[in-house]
């Protein structure tokens, strides 16, 4: 028979054992979100507005700078390559949004900007963006007051042509 001192050592120890282990999968999984959160560069495109209108122009300027993205993006290997790009490139990037709004026929002003930016948990086919702060290109239309679409532009996972159920994920 175990005696009750003995007991209470092993069932402390089971229990530090316990809390050990959850311990230890925290703090794996957290290294991995910041992997996550260090391998990709995000886009943020915030509409004018929440009318149809101004939700479908801020699709139509998202398919626009993701095709573009591609072509910008083709020799990177790094998300810190793929924001280098992007810095170099912001006048095109800021110059074919404004070609896709005017196109649409509105007069609406584009604000961009490439920096940190705080992103919910996304959850995708075969995989998990857990939420945190990413590197990511901002880009405003008009008075940037409607809902807002965002993916990783690299490596690239965003998938054009959302349908309507994707125009506000906020």
């Amino acid at each position: 028979m175990i005696k009750t001192e003995n007991k209470k050592i092993i069932l402390a120890s089971l229990a530090f054992g316990l809390v050990f282990s959850i311990l230890m999968s925290l703090c794996s999984f957290n290294a991995e979100c910041n992997t996550i959160r260090e391998s990709v560069f995000r886009i943020h495109i915030l509409a004018n507005s929440d009318s149809n209108y101004d939700q479908e122009l801020k699709l139509k300027v998202r398919d626009e700078l993701l095709e573009l993205s591609d072509n910008i993006f083709a020799t990177c290997k790094t998300r810190a390559e793929a924001e280098e790009k992007t810095i170099e490139n912001l006048s095109l990037f800021k110059k074919k949004a404004e070609e896709v709004i005017k196109e649409q026929g509105y007069d609406y002003p584009v604000k961009m900007s490439v920096g940190k930016a705080d992103f919910n948990t996304r959850h995708y086919d075969n995989f998990t963006l857990p939420a945190g702060t990413y590197d990511a290109l901002r880009v405003e239309i008009g008075k940037g007051e409607g809902k807002n679409w965002w993916c990783v532009m690299f490596p690239p996972v965003c998938v054009p042509s959302a349908t309507n159920a994707e125009i506000g994920d906020t």
